[in-house]
């Protein structure tokens, strides 16, 4: 039993390694933690938007803090409630969709990360923070805490989906971008035909990092991305059979070229889901029943 107990902790680690992906049986093993360096060279000239790869949902809420203010995200309502230190608690066990850092979605083959940042309210230094209903850490530190993944892994890719900003001015913005560049600096792919790229143009590039920026600002550089080149279509559901067929429907009516696509796999709680399961939380009201949808090759599926 222990044994089994070590092994689904390195599971969920993404530290076991699995037989080399081109199905061949060699000595050599491959880690999660390099499955893009470790794909077979046929793969490596196709355009990266036609590989099926792994993302989060939330991706930085493995942590946030019940002492600092409810984000600007949440309504009036909920800000008044929150006065009440129960409720923040609350908040937590439906605030929190991942329960892996950055490193260790990574090592485990996450390469597309759903952001979502704000600033805070008070704060005087124009720091930013991820945020899903409580302030999570400093985007600052995400950042670096993926830079390191990478410089360790060099031909490793991911899509940062910065999708969501709050209580944010343009003098914000400029200071979440300057985070950007000073994070990844030449890791960073300048916008360009989604077609052209392909893991081989990126490894030769030495280009890691794709930045996707759902705000008019990122006109103002050549690394931010449009939100518009990764639509991510929601179904907005507690029903797993609907999202079934939704996800289906997504992925047949997405644009062939021009751009990438995400697959949502998440189901959303609605305030009578919330209200049933208020104490148990997210992951005892919802998760468990997204062991139901079969595995399918979903494009940057995000896991709630």
């Amino acid at each position: 039993m222990l044994a089994v107990r070590k092994a689904r902790r390195k599971l969920r680690m993404g530290t076991i390694c699995s037989p080399n992906p081109s199905g061949t049986k060699t000595s050599s093993e491959v880690c999660n933690a390099d499955w893009m360096a470790s794909l077979p060279p046929h793969l490596h000239n196709l355009p990266i938007s036609n590989l099926a790869i792994p993302g989060s949902h939330d991706s930085f809420s493995y942590w946030v803090d019940e002492k600092s203010p409810v984000g600007p995200d949440q309504t009036l309502a909920i800000k008044r409630l929150a006065r009440i230190s129960l409720v923040k608690k609350l908040m937590k066990k439906w605030s929190v969709t991942q329960n892996l850092t950055f490193r260790e979605q990574l090592e485990a083959g996450i390469r597309y990360f759903d952001l979502r940042v704000s600033s805070k309210p008070g704060d005087a230094d124009q720091e930013i923070y991820f945020i899903h209903g409580l302030f999570g850490i400093k985007v600052w530190d995400g950042l670096m805490e993926i830079d390191s993944f990478l410089t360790q892994h060099p031909q490793e890719i991911v899509f940062l989906d910065f999708n969501h900003f709050y209580a944010m001015d343009e003098t914000h913005h400029k200071c979440l971008v300057l985070r950007i560049q000073e994070a990844f600096g030449n890791k960073l792919c300048s916008a360009c035909s989604v077609e052209s790229l392909t893991l081989r143009t990126l490894w030769e590039k030495k280009c890691q990092v794709l930045i996707f920026y759902h705000c008019p600002f990122y006109k103002q550089y050549p690394f931010l991305w449009p939100g518009k080149k990764i639509p991510a279509p929601w179904a907005n559901t507690t029903s797993v059979h609907k999202l079934i067929l939704f996800l289906e429907t997504t992925l047949s009516e997405r644009v062939p070229r021009g751009s990438f696509h995400v697959s949502q796999a998440i189901l959303t709680p609605r305030v009578k889901t919330i209200a049933r399961g208020l104490v148990g939380g997210l992951k005892n009201t919802l998760v468990h029943r997204l062991a139901l949808i079969p595995v399918s090759p979903l494009r940057f599926s995000r896991r709630s």
